[in-house]
């Protein structure tokens, strides 16, 4: 039977029963005002749509992506992932903030992709289906499988951020690919060069450290506010409710960052993440050559840029390491 929420608890150093008078009235507030108010979850069938909501607001919410049996198979390999990761973390310190972890982040790899569920998830029908309409042909490339996720005890709110920057010279980062010498355009200008599929293992609510997402963002060059910036309503605009079983479809250029988890469980989101056909950032192998040939001859062509080669062994496993952004605030 598949679960709404994870069947196993860390332990933690946070309990309700000492939790501060503010973080009560965080819990309350949330209750009270958060979600984004008409937020559409589409069916499967919906591409059209889903596309079209996509490109307006940067993001989309899909259901009934994650069928029963494979949902089962996801929500048992990321909380075995949590546990491993969380095992090597006894102060909860994180690498996206207290209690707060990004998988791909914690990999010795940089990707899950050598994990079975993530594979799995790009052999999704539906996966095909709505990247290839985004970016209008079938040709996009797999840049890697991640995801993030918080524990109970998360209960700060992490700042609005993208997963995406201008260019900056190679010597600041490898991962930074386009640059208009003219001076006219940035990344912001360009229609969406990397899309991010985020799917829920569990359903997804205004107490468990959603995702905020700033509608329309996703274009904008207006400076991303810091989180004593921020207004009240960009914290309450969390992508919620959302049932298990869906993907959160992500221009990773729109604002976006998450929020505390004042629940009892954990909240996982893995993902996969891809490029568009012409947009190209270096690649990192994620992924074995003896699994990548199970792939489907699809599977094989959108990851063919991640597979390392067949006389590399992957050392896979976990470490929790201080995380240093990519694309710091301007």
């Amino acid at each position: 039977m598949v679960t709404k929420s994870p069947n196993w608890r860390p332990e933690s150093t946070f309990s309700w029963s000492t939790a501060s008078r503010t973080v009560v009235e965080l819990r309350d507030h949330l209750l009270e005002n958060a979600g984004l108010t008409g937020l559409e979850v589409l069916d499967p069938t919906e591409i059209e749509r889903a596309v079209t909501i996509f490109r307006r607001d940067g993001f989309v919410v899909v259901k009934d992506v994650v069928p029963g049996e494979q949902l089962a198979q996801l929500q048992e390999g990321v909380m075995d992932a949590v546990r491993e990761i969380v095992g090597v973390d006894a102060d909860r310190t994180g690498n996206r903030g207290s209690h707060r972890y990004s998988f791909g982040g914690s990999s010795k790899t940089r990707s899950m992709m050598h994990r079975p569920e993530w594979q799995m998830l790009l052999e999704l029908p539906f996966v095909e289906q709505i990247v290839s309409a985004i970016f209008e042909s079938p040709d996009y490339m797999l840049r890697s499988g991640s995801g993030d996720f918080c524990l109970p005890g998360a209960v700060e709110y992490q700042p609005l951020h993208t997963d995406m920057g201008d260019w900056r010279s190679t010597d600041e980062t490898p991962f930074s690919a386009f640059k208009d010498t003219r001076g006219f355009l940035t990344t912001r200008d360009l229609p969406c060069p990397y899309v991010c599929l985020n799917f829920l293992p569990f359903d997804q609510h205004v107490l468990n450290g959603p995702t905020r997402q700033i509608p329309g963002s996703q274009h904008s060059r207006a400076p991303i506010p810091s989180l004593e910036e921020e207004p009240e309503w960009m914290r309450l605009s969390t992508v919620t409710p959302a049932p298990a079983g869906s993907v959160q479809i992500r221009d990773v250029r729109a604002w976006h960052g998450g929020t505390p988890n004042l629940s009892d469980d954990v909240r996982a989101i893995p993902n996969l993440e891809f490029y568009a056909p012409w947009f190209r950032e270096p690649v990192i192998p994620g992924i074995s050559r003896a699994d990548y040939e199970k792939l489907s001859e699809h599977g094989k062509r959108v990851a063919r840029s991640c597979v390392a080669d067949s006389n590399e062994e992957l050392e896979v496993g976990f470490e929790v390491r201080p995380f240093k952004r990519r694309f710091p605030r301007k």
